[in-house]
């Protein structure tokens, strides 16, 4: 790849994403690579009897958790490669609830939810990478909002970030 994109411009995408943005790490493949293998680390070290812990009621467990990191990368990567191959279709959101519930992430074990989070995360940096330097700018239309292709690199960044703290300060260390 020639050039790795810098962050977005807060033109790039709706207000309610910029949390993310900030939260990302720079550089963004970098980011990425590491935040795959802090995943790794955290997950690899959770006990089988916390996997399916709740820190509230109401609130998704810990495998549930995880597969809405899951799921919210592959929308937010089937976006990517849908604006970054200059598709105008647009993209209706997602119910994270729904989703989450329609996963069944909890008759499933951690380990595999891991795997799968890893295998995700290096598809998303493969495609990432892959990109030109014109790419990067080139928009489309998500849940009623504008994205570029560099905004949705950084949301996915962000978002698996902040998941990971919440998984760290409420379920693993809580």
């Amino acid at each position: 790849m020639e050039t790795m994109p810098g962050r977005p411009r807060p033109d790039e995408c709706e207000e309610f994403y910029h949390v993310y943005i900030a939260a990302a790490g720079e550089p963004l493949l970098e980011s990425l690579e590491r935040e795959s293998a802090d995943w790794s680390r955290m997950l690899d070290g959770v006990p089988p009897e916390r996997e399916g812990y709740r820190y509230a009621p109401g609130k998704w467990s810990l495998r549930e958790v995880v597969a809405h990191v899951i799921d919210a990368e592959r929308m937010f990567t089937m976006r990517v490669l849908a604006f970054a191959r200059g598709d105008r279709a647009h993209f209706p959101s997602f119910d994270q609830e729904e989703y989450a519930a329609a996963s069944r992430a909890d008759r499933r074990s951690l380990a595999s939810l891991a795997e799968e989070l890893r295998a995700v995360r290096q598809s998303t940096v493969l495609l990432l990478g892959s990109f030109e330097e014109d790419v990067w700018d080139r928009r489309g239309v998500a849940s009623g909002y504008e994205f570029t292709v560099r905004s949705l690199a950084w949301i996915i960044a962000g978002h698996s970030r902040h998941h990971r703290r919440v998984l760290a300060d409420r379920y693993v260390n809580g």
